[in-house]
């Protein structure tokens, strides 16, 4: 499947790099389930070290750069994206847990410092981090109510998330 998102198809080139397997979900079709609409994830990742992953992969900036301050470790989810990861979960079953990864583009290359797992794609550096998606529910806090996002401070988030390669 040709990845349009340069986030999601850097984190595909990872995977695909590690020869870790995985499936590609076609975004563009949301599934019904018990006459719900859910939004899709985007990869199954079929772990060697665990349970297997469904990945909702959240490209940001490293670091996000507004009105001339450099924000590091945005980590701003939707309420939509966590509420269907929770049910996706239910559906695959115990051997399956749903996973935010946290595909930062790197700025400036003196960043990769301060991340494990770091892929050149497309002529920039992209770093991976998760955290699983129930974990950050359960520490999340509202950023925006019109937006319906939250997030976790980033001293706590920096202190839950893990290498991508931690869980494969």
């Amino acid at each position: 499947m040709k990845r349009t998102i340069h986030y999601e198809a850097a984190f595909e080139s990872f995977l695909r790099e590690r020869g870790t397997p995985y499936v590609a979900v076609d975004e563009a079709k949301r599934a019904l389930f018990g006459g719900v609409s859910l939004k899709s994830f985007d990869f199954v990742v079929y772990s060697r070290s665990g349970v297997n992953l469904l990945v909702d992969v959240k490209g940001r900036k490293f670091p996000y750069v507004t009105r001339g301050q450099h924000r590091y470790w945005e980590n701003w989810v939707d309420d939509e994206d966590l509420r269907n990861l929770s049910t996706w979960e239910e559906v695959f079953g115990r051997d399956f847990q749903s996973m935010l990864v946290f595909t930062y583009a790197l700025g400036d290359p003196r960043h990769a410092a301060s991340f494990t797992d770091v892929h050149s794609f497309r002529d920039e550096l992209y770093a991976f981090v998760g955290v699983p998606a129930e974990l950050y529910a359960r520490h999340s806090r509202r950023r925006s109510p019109s937006w319906q996002t939250v997030h976790m401070p980033t001293r706590l988030f920096r202190e839950l998330l893990a290498p991508v390669s931690a869980y494969l």
